[in-house]
């Protein structure tokens, strides 16, 4: 039961870092333009 005490904490800081960093990639334009990505690996250059 002591493990507890020791787990919340840590999966409730490891959602807040998943969540930061889902939050920095949105705001520095990931997953602005999906499609592109995708073609200009079938494109030949």
């Amino acid at each position: 039961m002591e493990i507890l005490y020791l787990l919340v904490p840590l999966s409730v800081v490891l959602v807040l870092i998943i969540l930061a960093g889902l939050w920095w990639a949105i705001e520095k334009g990931q997953f602005d333009d999906l499609e592109s990505e995708g073609e200009r690996i079938l494109r030949d250059d």
